[in-house]
């Protein structure tokens, strides 16, 4: 037997509902003779009359009655299916999953993220937190979030969040009897907290001064795994951390810990949110990408009032 084509069940069904070719045809916007053909070669494959038809009526063989019997319920579940597409396509719902390192997931993507379902409560938000590159398309997210260098150039990417800066920080009781250091090779007398990436490689910490740039590998007697471990070990004064500057504001803020060579922290790009530009997007991920430009534009506004520009 030749393949059955979908659109022929439901065309023949079509004619039944409508108790002839002409209503039928008419539902469809097609002509008559465009349905009787369709039913011609439907019942060619089968190798059954499922049609009796005469120049004034049609009526449902017992095959036919039989095959509708058992066809109407999945032509109903196809039906919803392809409502339910339509419904994702132009109402945002469903679950959007966005991959993102543990800083951006937690200083950016999560307050937005918190923000767009208080806005649309019919979406679902699965935020993953992984500092390695991966391909999101391949492992089924809709978006991801890396710093613009780190995106491949087949996806569409715009910033989020303002762009970001390191600070070398410590605890007045650490510094307490110590010199602080004025420059990265003062560095080298102090206990660094140190992070290890899970890759098995140790982080250098970055500085940059009137065109000189500087890469230092710190040492120290404790390492760790996390931002928020070299964070509390850097409160509880066990030496020197190099943090993006949102893990550390609160703290400065209380003077828990101190700010360290400010003048040497370079500025980074902001973290960007990217996406396949292969990929139909649903009405959520349509909607959530609006939400991140008006966010990011209403950042820029309130900057620019800050700052007088």
């Amino acid at each position: 037997m030749s393949r059955i084509r979908l659109d022929h069940l439901d065309i023949f069904a079509q004619i039944v509902r409508h108790g002839g070719f002409r209503a039928a045809a008419a539902d469809r916007g097609v002509s008559s003779s465009v349905m009787s053909q369709t039913m011609t070669a439907l019942e060619r494959t089968l190798g059954i009359r499922l049609l009796n038809r005469t120049t004034r009526s049609v009526a449902v063989t017992e095959a036919g009655a039989r095959l509708l019997e058992g066809l109407a319920p999945a032509l109903e579940e196809i039906r919803l299916a392809v409502d339910e597409l339509d419904r994702l396509r132009e109402t945002p719902s469903g679950t959007l999953r966005i991959n993102a390192p543990e800083p951006a997931a937690y200083h950016v993507l999560c307050p937005l993220a918190l923000d767009f379902m208080a806005t649309y409560p019919e979406v679902s938000i699965e935020i993953a937190s992984d500092a390695a590159i991966i391909d999101i398309v391949a492992q089924g997210f809709d978006a991801g979030v890396r710093f613009g260098n780190q995106i491949a150039q087949d996806m569409i990417a715009l910033p989020v969040g303002p762009p970001l800066r390191y600070a070398i920080v410590a605890s007045p009781d650490y510094l307490a009897g110590r010199p602080a250091p004025k420059t990265p090779a003062d560095l080298s007398t102090h206990e660094c907290i140190r992070r290890r990436y899970p890759g098995g490689a140790l982080a250098k910490w970055a500085f940059e001064k009137d065109g000189d740039a500087v890469e230092f590998l710190p040492s120290g007697r404790f390492t760790v795994g996390s931002a928020q471990l070299e964070l509390r070990a850097a409160i509880s004064g066990h030496g020197i951390a190099h943090l993006l500057e949102d893990y550390a504001i609160a703290a400065l803020a209380e003077g828990s810990l101190v700010q360290l060579l400010s003048d040497w922290s370079p500025t980074l790009p902001s973290w960007h949110l990217y996406y396949s530009n292969r990929r139909h997007s649903s009405a959520a991920m349509q909607a959530f990408i609006a939400f991140v430009r008006r966010s990011t534009h209403r950042q820029g506004e309130t900057k620019s009032s800050l700052t007088g520009q």
